[in-house]
């Protein structure tokens, strides 16, 4: 039975990369596209026109998140990884509490990077459990982490963050008792278009990032706990 995984946030970056370390360890591939006009996307779809599925997705609606559970449901009758890497920051979030916050803007971020992974996960696990790896993989952040946190800005960020760590916790308390696991992941400062703008100076590349997380992935059963592991590029356990 052919490995079949699904991704989200896959239109370029970090998802982008993963959709394509996936395809080149022969998975059948739903990438989940927020942007219909992403070339890189397309480009991956030409080479790959059997085992890779674009499916028009938006995790911060619901409607967007079951249509595209549908879809995917009349392709595969199971799935064997899912993979929650869209996620967005906001502008307006590096306000510190000594001035006025947008909090319109940080309940679209939470939203987004908290509920919209539990969406998805929500809508696909029927077929996750019909798979053989029954694995979740969440895309957090250091920023996320309590026990590492030296910030004094970026509450909606970094409550979206700490919010998904406790969702990948309670998910996995569950899942584990069907064979299945979580694991959440620090993907490294990025070069990424989160900010509407490529970060030129953050040191990591979205492909050494899916690099190295994939590789740790395939290797997945050795962090299989009683906890979900979280986990930076190097394969060290983070603090919580």
């Amino acid at each position: 039975m052919k490995r079949v995984a699904c991704v989200t946030g896959a239109d370029r970056g970090l998802g982008l990369y993963l959709v394509r370390s996936l395809l080149e360890s022969k998975y059948m591939v739903f990438a989940g596209q927020y942007s219909p006009d992403q070339a890189a996307l397309e480009a991956l779809k030409a080479q790959y026109p059997d085992s890779l599925r674009l499916v028009p997705l938006d995790i911060g609606s619901a409607g967007s998140v079951k249509e595209a559970a549908r879809s995917i449901a009349g392709s595969t009758g199971h799935l064997d990884m899912i993979i929650n890497n869209a996620g967005i920051i906001h502008r307006s979030d590096d306000a510190t509490v000594l001035v006025d916050m947008d909090d319109e803007a940080m309940a679209h971020i939470y939203n987004v990077n908290t509920l919209g992974a539990l969406r998805v996960s929500n809508a696909l696990m029927g077929l996750l459990l019909q798979g053989r790896q029954r694995l979740v993989v969440n895309i957090s952040s250091e920023a996320g982490s309590i026990g590492r946190n030296k910030r004094i800005n970026m509450y909606g960020y970094c409550m979206s963050k700490a919010a998904l760590n406790m969702q990948s916790s309670l998910l996995h308390n569950h899942l584990r008792t069907m064979g299945g696991q979580v694991m959440v992941f620090h993907p490294g400062w990025l070069q990424t278009y989160m900010n509407g703008e490529k970060d030129a100076k953050a040191p990591v590349t979205p492909e050494e990032s899916a690099g190295k997380i994939m590789t740790i992935v395939h290797n997945h059963k050795m962090y299989l706990a009683e906890e979900p592991a979280y986990i930076d590029l190097d394969g060290n356990l983070w603090p919580w």
